[in-house]
């Protein structure tokens, strides 16, 4: 039986070869974490630039079938990207990220919501009326800074970097991580 995460980075390789027309790959034999409820990120990369990320932040069904989509989606449907090709695959790093559930950070002003901010550990849910993003907590490796991290996220969101409206909510969540070698 695989361990975990290398059952979830086999099921997002295989999914992706899939949507090349590779045959379906035999089901890992994993935990039964797989079965049960699970929120995933999927993020491909080429030589640490990235190629996709998509992932949901609620879970809501199998955490299996959750990674599969969500590899489906950061290879063929990210829309910062051109889908991936064939030609890319081989040099395509593949990364799941199993995301815990959110909790509200609740804070007063700016500097309190910065002062609570845990570079390097938190993944942040920025939203502002119908506006939201996230950062996984992997982008602290971009961006240290906790101001330059909320400002680069409200961008994100579609709103100015030094927006502070009272409809402001900020949650924070942890992952499990897992990559591929690089290829």
């Amino acid at each position: 039986m695989l361990d975990l995460g290398s059952a979830l980075l086999q099921l997002a390789r295989g999914a992706i070869g899939q949507g090349f027309g590779q045959p379906p790959p035999a089901p890992p034999a994993g935990p039964p974490e797989l079965a049960a409820p699970g929120a995933s990120f999927v993020t491909l990369t080429q030589g640490g630039d990235l190629r996709g990320c998509i992932g949901t932040l609620a879970a809501y069904r199998p955490l299996a079938d959750d990674v599969r989509q969500n590899a489906l989606a950061a290879a063929f449907h990210d829309p910062r990207f051109k889908p991936l090709t064939a030609a890319e695959l081989p040099r395509t790093r593949v990364e799941v990220s199993r995301l815990h559930p959110p909790q509200a950070l609740p804070f007063a002003g700016p500097a309190e919501a910065l002062a609570q901010l845990r570079p390097g550990v938190d993944g942040i849910v920025l939203s502002a009326g119908r506006r939201r993003a996230t950062f996984l907590p992997q982008v602290w490796e971009q961006l240290p800074d906790p101001a330059e991290f909320l400002a680069r996220l409200k961008l994100k969101a579609g709103l100015p970097g030094d927006y502070w409206g009272d409809d402001l909510r900020l949650e924070r969540y942890t992952v499990d991580q897992w990559q591929e070698p690089p290829p």
